[in-house]
């Protein structure tokens, strides 16, 4: 089995590359030809990926199987190993049956990305895997030669800017490339009962609790001791020279798949240098990696602003019954909640998008270089004129635009027909009386603190008199709005969690009788 640690940088680098132009610029620049990641990687993507998901599959698995039962604990543990073994076997395995003839050799499903990184041809015969022959002859507006030499000079480290570039640099730029030199390092910390901890990590913990007294002064110095130092709750300390300088304190629910960010800090000489995005990113990865896709935090005032940036919002879609009695309650602050994309690597996030922009920026600036006629600007709207046709815009046809063959407000009318209808028997079902109207504060004085977007039947039917719903998306979402706060709000065993559900498979039926319903 290949080890990350084996894999050379440049095959690393031309498969990254070849992401780019074949698969990601593809879907931006429409007149070229898109592939999916299997069908330009195929086999070596296989073989490269296959023991990483393997181990991460059987330590899944390994954190589960104490919930399981004694018998179902054995046939995990002994026949999983060997089922994943002979699988990987077979994989790596080039005459293994599991292959077909046509990629039996091992290579690359499509032989002529090579030849596009090395900018040898602008026209590479193009080969799937369930086909052979070559692609149809289409004239694309950028050809091969073009898409690399746009990569090739975005990814030259004499063309790209560094951190002083500070309006096209992201915040933990600086913090990241210090990581990278050896400056910085992180670790997950914490205390134990049971097993000895190393000296080290006390004198962090100590340090840790440090900062977090001088950059949370309205925290009681016994309470933060008391949590830094409890052995459930861990430190993602920011160490620089074997100095604890920032970190965030955490404490995982695993069963509730959340977890809550208790403090988070750092030193005041060094903030404003990106640290703190780092430190959450960092955590965000650590999660990901634990199978954790939920952070719930209190922010006061003042740090409202910063969890904002760090992707935190204070609308709480995660279930009520999953985190109340768990998450400790702070007076005069916000709850606030992340929700983590596995598919994400957030340490290298920033890194990411500022590379796919630069790359588009460049074939921006290489599609317009090579346009020969330039129209003036609209000067109409000075005039009066309110507004105008799309295709009276000069160019506008010339660029390829086409207009829609669905006359949208004939097809809108018909929606509208079909809203009011179901609006009308959503209403009249034995379910939807707790819906009709909105949740009054009376009944329910706490119910605007967490459901920050409510919606209720007769909303709706406000919003429909007023021609509100241009979409049935629209339409739909704010149906389904109201079964989502009512289960976000009420506990599954009451009967409005109930009704809820009674309505909702009545609401999913009509529209399917409408024709409106999307799988």
């Amino acid at each position: 089995s290949p080890n990350l640690v084996d894999i050379p940088k440049q095959w690393y680098q031309r498969r990254v590359r070849g992401w780019f132009a074949l698969c990601h610029v593809a879907r931006i620049v429409t007149s070229r030809t898109q592939f999916d990641v299997t069908q330009i990687f195929g086999v070596s993507f296989l073989k490269f990926t296959f023991p990483i998901i393997k181990k991460q599959f059987l330590d899944k698995t390994e954190s589960v199987l104490d919930r399981m039962k004694p018998d179902r604990q054995q046939m995990f543990r002994v026949l999983l190993p060997q089922l994943l073994d002979a699988l990987e076997r077979e994989i790596f395995n080039d005459k293994s049956s599991i292959w077909g003839p046509s990629n039996a050799d091992s290579s690359d499903i499509f032989p002529g990305m090579d030849a596009i990184l090395d900018g040898q041809s602008s026209s590479v015969t193009m080969v799937t895997q369930s086909s052979s022959k070559t692609a149809p002859n289409i004239k694309q507006c950028l050809s091969n030669d073009t898409i690399v030499k746009i990569i090739g000079s975005v990814t030259d480290p004499s063309k790209q800017l560094g951190p002083a570039g500070l309006p096209n640099s992201a915040r933990d730029e600086g913090a990241r490339l210090e990581e990278e030199k050896g400056v910085l390092r992180l670790e997950v910390i914490q205390n134990s009962l049971y097993k000895d901890v190393p000296k080290q990590h006390l004198l962090w913990l100590v340090g840790m609790q440090n900062v977090y007294v001088l950059q949370l002064p309205r925290m009681p110095k016994e309470y933060i001791a008391r949590l830094v130092f409890d052995s459930k709750h861990k430190t993602l300390c920011l160490i620089k020279n074997n100095t604890v300088i920032g970190g965030i304190c955490f404490r995982q629910f695993p069963a509730q798949d959340f977890t809550e960010v208790v403090f988070h800090a750092v030193s005041s000489n060094e903030q404003v240098k990106g640290y703190g995005t780092h430190l959450m990113n960092h955590l965000k990865d650590y999660h990901v990696q634990c199978g954790i896709y939920h952070f719930l935090t209190y922010a006061d005032q003042y740090a409202i602003g910063y969890f904002k940036k760090q992707g935190f919002t204070d609308n709480i879609t995660l279930p009520k019954h999953k985190y109340e009695g768990y998450i400790k309650d702070y007076e005069g602050a916000t709850l606030m909640q992340c929700t983590l994309n596995p598919k994400i690597c957030y340490k290298q996030l920033s890194k990411v998008i500022k590379r796919q922009k630069e790359i588009v920026q460049g074939l921006v600036e290489w599609k317009q270089s090579k346009i020969n006629k330039v129209y003036p600007g609209l000067t109409c709207f000075k005039k009066g004129v309110a507004r105008i046709q799309i295709e009276n815009i000069p160019g506008i046809q010339e660029s390829g635009w086409t207009p829609s063959s669905v006359k949208e407000e004939e097809h809108s009318n018909v929606n509208q027909k079909h809203f009011l209808h179901i609006w009308n028997r959503l209403k009249g079902h034995t379910s939807a009386w707790p819906f009709l109207e909105p949740v009054k504060t009376e009944i329910a004085p706490d119910y605007y603190q967490y459901i920050k977007y409510p919606s209720d039947l007769k909303t709706i039917g406000e919003k429909l008199n007023q021609g509100y719903y241009k979409t049935k998306k629209m339409f739909i979402a704010d149906v389904h709005r109201i079964f989502n706060n009512c289960r976000m709000y009420n506990d599954p065993n009451t009967e409005y969690y109930k009704y809820a559900g009674n309505l909702q498979k009545f609401f999913i039926s009509e529209l399917k009788e409408a024709g409106l319903y999307d799988d």
